[in-house]
């Protein structure tokens, strides 16, 4: 069973929820709604969705909205996929992109295990299509494990967006239950290699508070990270997306957050942001600031 959140996780959910107000944020579904674009912000219920959409920005999800794993954290779709990507997709997410005036911008997706290269041809169509329709946009990509495939993995690299993300989500002793499908060394792997292939690429992974982790897992996930030449880490609390996900076994505090932040710093990332809303893409932005 869920526990209550605390009193001011919830003055700070509402807060985010009403962002700037109801008119802002509709002018942005109106606009992604017209264009038939999919975002992470509705898919999986972000809490920061208001905050994002009345400041005209949102985390746009590619490869359709139907994922073929069930991690119970995540409140996306899960089930199997009606044919393949969307060839005028990247068209779309540019002309996007375009009309909000975006200068950085996050795109993810749902884990398509059904494609034979897991989506990556269509990632890299994206990233070239805004590189030619929105020249100067930083481009920020949260991928999916490709389950392990390095030539999917190259072939996004190829593509040269500015910062790579692949979050690890939570500690390894957790996968079974809330990660199913994925594997904690085939994504530490991911990002390793990643670094490797294309060393001044910006590396970015995330994990969540909240789960059942300890202590001392958490620091083995940020050691773990560091070695992998991660340059960049967010930490957030786990808010459970029903009653039918994984449920939340506690809420961190905020000195807990400061704790983590500065011992991740200490670890050597370059940017780290840690705090009860803090997500993967949310205010991207200003946390590849504090490294470009």
């Amino acid at each position: 069973m869920n526990k209550a959140a605390p009193a001011w996780l919830m003055e700070e959910l509402r807060q985010a929820r009403r962002g700037r107000g109801k008119g802002y944020i509709q002018e942005t579904g109106d606009l992604l709604a017209r264009l038939g674009l999919t975002t992470v912000c509705d898919s999986a219920r972000c809490p920061n969705r208001g905050d994002c959409y009345s400041h005209h920005t949102a985390t746009f999800l590619i490869l359709g909205d139907v994922c073929t794993r069930g991690c119970t954290f995540c409140a996306v779709r899960c089930g199997r996929p009606k044919g393949p990507p969307d060839p005028g997709e990247p068209d779309r997410l540019a002309e996007a992109v375009s009309l909000l005036s975006l200068t950085h911008v996050v795109i993810t997706s749902v884990t398509r295990d059904d494609l034979s290269d897991g989506g990556a041809s269509h990632y890299a169509h994206v990233v070239r299509t805004l590189s030619r329709r929105c020249p100067g946009v930083k481009v920020e990509l949260l991928i999916p494990d490709f389950q392990g495939l390095r030539d999917s993995l190259l072939t996004v690299l190829e593509a040269r967006p500015d910062i790579l993300t692949h979050n690890v989500e939570t500690v390894p002793r957790l996968y079974g239950t809330v990660r199913r499908g994925a594997d904690y060394s085939r994504s530490l792997a991911l990002l390793k290699w990643a670094k490797l292939q294309q060393p001044d690429l910006i590396t970015k992974s995330g994990f969540m508070l909240g789960l059942g982790e300890t202590g001392d897992e958490i620091k083995t996930v940020l050691g773990d990270l560091a070695e992998t030449g991660c340059d960049m880490v967010t930490i957030g609390q786990y808010l459970s997306p029903s009653l039918a996900h994984a449920p939340v076994d506690r809420y961190a505090l905020p000195e807990e957050y400061r704790m983590w932040r500065l011992a991740a710093l200490d670890l050597g990332f370059k940017s780290v942001a840690s705090g009860p809303l803090v997500r993967s893409s949310y205010k991207a932005s200003q946390f590849f600031g504090e490294i470009a």
